[in-house]
């Protein structure tokens, strides 16, 4: 990651070169950037087949000149611990924030969609993480959200059961009603013919993705199925309940295969690992979560650490052993299944594979390799890996989505941050400044700001034009303002005759030379009538024009502002506005106020609640 430190730039004092010299302008800064570009580059100029070793340069060192020998996780696929996002890249928060409830990243790994609570679709950039286009894509929370695996749909879900479907570009082509209750996750199938819902409702539903019809529901849960998920390469569908229990699926009979008792709470989460196929990971409110192998039909890691319920979870897209958990307190964990890091004093359990008995043998117990206890301030809803595995977002109840990146070589630091031992440590030891991370936050903040109000420009309602003619009254303009009086009409008027007018496009009744009729029974041969075109004027909801003098109420007429009196019309006499008189005062214009109205009606209904009754 490459950035430049925000700050005040310029001339002493905050000037600049020309006009603003002593004053203090805050400048812009760069915002940080993280480019994946270079270490890709340097992976794929060196690599070499896997059976060769795979890469030929030079190992990292822990030094900051060791920054341009970064590799990507796909250098790296066994050792995930050089994988494991250490480091607080960026908070990204809207201008109206909503808890966020979904992030996922784009196929192509250029953007990250984030889904709120409010839905609403909110596109972030993927490398300076700045915000890039809003749109109301729901009309409650959404729920879900899921990619195609050929990339080419996107289907959404909400609070209400209803399912969107969205090509790439964010186009609408389809809803359907699902389910009558909450939708609370969803999956494809490995050729996107069909997905499979989960609902509030206690059951779960495989749709056609073509048709759009729900085909088969796979009941057994007795009670609210919070998560489904679909094997990336088989014929298997495994969801979880409120009723604690984790259920495995054959989505052809609809039968259910097995069920999983290992969790003593509400399942939150279940999720296939998508390199290997071979294991299932499950997190549920109980504190803990499992990791299954579906060959054996059992647990096999116990992942533990976690003093709150766990939230979410996701896997690595490289890694197969690398595996990430959110809690509902705002923790972030990370687990290498193959080391368990049990804390001193405790004993440190076997791998079940390495047993004489796998069947029977208790599910090892696997602590965290590396502990955010303080990622979010609330519930972390959602976790999702860049499509390349160097970047983690997360979606938060405190309505920030933040990411994450493992630290650059020589950077020691990070684990001393607010993220890692809490605002009040971070404070006390010096690497963290409150009054200075309110500042850098509302930078960020007006940032996101201009980036909103210069990615909608394009969105906003054009401006409304003023009319060139009065509604209902054809031919008649508005007085003047600047604005071009109507066309004239063919055929009326020696103007036109003269003009050589082209010929009317109807057939007029009566001689060729008679005059075209005008609405209202207006004669053009003689003047119009001011009565007649007032009381038009009255029936479009036009405020009349000035009436010709002598006709004008006690105390002066008010016109509308910015009126121009029109051919033909006398002045009108000076008048009074708003109940302010208007008196020349040496050179300058001064005012008073008017009598005030009569109080004799207030007067009368206070008295006749016996008050003021008393004569003085």
């Amino acid at each position: 990651m490459s950035y430049d430190p925000r700050g005040d730039h310029g001339a002493p004092g905050g000037g600049h070169d020309g006009g603003n010299f002593g004053t203090f302008v805050r400048a812009r800064g760069r915002r940080p950037v993280t480019d994946y570009g270079s270490t890709l580059v340097h992976w794929m100029r060196n690599r070499q087949p896997r059976s060769a070793g795979s890469f030929n340069g030079e190992a990292e060192r822990p030094s900051a000149s060791y920054i341009t020998d970064m590799l990507p996780p796909l250098a790296r696929v066994s050792n995930p611990a050089e994988s494991v996002p250490t480091k607080h890249l960026h908070s990204s928060l809207n201008k109206i924030k909503h808890p966020v409830n979904v992030v996922r990243w784009t196929p192509e790994g250029r953007r990250l969609l984030t889904a709120s609570s409010s839905g609403e679709f909110t596109l972030w950039n993927g490398t300076g993480f700045n915000f890039e286009t809003i749109m109301q894509a729901h009309d409650v929370a959404i729920r879900a959200l899921a990619y195609s695996h050929s990339d080419d749909w996107l289907i959404s879900a909400d609070h209400d059961g209803i399912i969107k479907y969205w090509q790439p570009n964010f186009n609408n082509v389809q809803v359907i009603q699902g389910h009558s209750d909450p939708i609370r996750d969803l999956a494809f199938s490995p050729n996107d013919s069909k997905f499979v819902t989960a609902s509030d409702d206690s059951s779960l539903k495989i749709f056609d993705f073509a048709g759009g019809v729900a085909e088969s529901t796979l009941q057994g849960h007795g009670w609210d199925a919070k998560s489904c998920d679909w094997h990336p390469t088989k014929g298997l569908i495994v969801s979880g309940s409120k009723d604690h229990l984790v259920k495995l699926w054959d989505p052809r009979t609809q039968r259910c295969l097995t069920t999983l008792h290992g969790h003593k709470n509400t399942i939150t989460k279940t999720s296939f690992e998508r390199v290997m196929g071979h294991c299932l990971a499950t997190s549920a409110r109980d504190q803990t979560a499992r990791i299954f192998d579906i060959r054996m039909m059992r647990d096999i890691c116990l992942l533990r650490g976690h003093e709150k319920d766990i939230s979410t979870l996701a896997w690595h897209p490289i890694h197969s052993n690398l595996l990430s958990t959110g809690g509902s307190e705002g923790s972030l964990f990370h687990y290498v299944l193959d080391e368990p890091n049990t804390p001193a004093g405790q004993a440190t359990g076997g791998a079940v594979y390495e047993s004489s008995d796998p069947s029977t043998a208790p599910a090892q117990s696997i602590y965290p390799t590396h502990k955010l206890s303080f990622a979010h301030d609330f519930a972390i809803w959602s976790l999702d890996w860049h499509p390349l595995g160097h970047i983690l977002a997360s979606g938060s109840n405190d309505r920030i989505t933040r990411f994450w990146s493992r630290g650059r070589p020589g950077e020691t630091d990070i684990f001393q941050d607010r993220y890692h031992i809490g605002e009040a440590a971070a404070e006390a030891q010096g690497t963290w400044d409150r009054r200075g991370g309110r500042r850098q936050r509302q930078e960020e903040e007006e940032q996101e700001l201009e980036d909103e109000a210069e990615g909608l420009v394009d969105q906003k309602m054009p401006l409304r034009q003023l009319a060139s003619s009065l509604p209902g009254l054809p031919g008649l303009s508005v007085p003047a303002n600047g604005i071009p009086p109507p066309p004239m009409i063919p055929g009326v008027g020696a103007a036109s005759a003269a003009a050589g007018a082209p010929p009317l496009p109807f057939p007029m009744p009566g001689a060729a030379a008679a005059p075209l009729p005008l609405p209202g029974g207006l004669d053009p041969s003689n003047p119009a009538d001011f009565a007649k075109i007032a009381e038009m004027m009255q029936k479009a909801g036009l405020p009349p024009p000035p009436p010709p003098p002598g006709m004008l109420p006690q105390g002066g007429f008010v016109p509308p502002p910015n009126f121009a009196v029109p051919p033909g019309f006398p002045p009108p006499p000076p008048f009074a506005q708003g109940g302010v008189e208007m008196q020349a005062n040496g050179g300058g214009a001064g005012r008073r106020r008017a009598p005030l109205p009569s109080q004799e009606e207030s007067l009368r209904m206070e008295q006749k609640r016996g008050n003021y009754t008393r004569v003085r």
